[in-house]
C-alpha cells in the first residue's frame, strides 16, 4: 500500500496499488475480482482507493483470487512504517 496525499477522516488514506497491479496482472477487472471473493465492485474500488479497510478474511480470499500472499498484496514492512503503524513518507 502506498499513500495518498490527501486525509480522509483524519487520517493518512493508503492507496493499494499492488492490488490492482496484481488484478490488472491476473486480466481482471474489478467486478471479475470482486464476482470471486463475493463483495461488490465497489468495495473492490473502495480497498484500492484506500476508502475501505477490508477484513483479514476478505484479503485472504482477494489473495487467494490473484494467486498472491498477504504479505505481497497488504504487508508494510517495519523498516517502512512509523511508530503508529503508518507508511513512512
Amino acid at each position: 500500500m502506498v499513500y495518498n496525499e490527501g486525509k480522509k477522516g483524519g487520517g493518512a488514506v493508503m492507496k493499494n496499488k499492488r492490488l490492482k497491479i496484481a488484478r490488472m496482472e491476473c486480466d481482471m477487472n474489478q467486478e471479475a475480482l470482486a464476482n470471486a471473493v463475493g463483495v461488490t465492485r465497489q468495495t473492490i474500488g473502495m480497498i484500492e482507493s484506500g476508502n475501505y479497510n477490508p477484513t483479514l478474511n476478505l484479503c485472504i480470499a482477494i489473495c487467494d483470487a490473484l494467486g498472491k500472499t498477504l504479505d505481497e498484496l497488504f504487508w508494510i514492512p517495519a523498516a517502512e512504517r512509523d511508530s503508529a503503524g503508518e507508511r513512512k513518507e
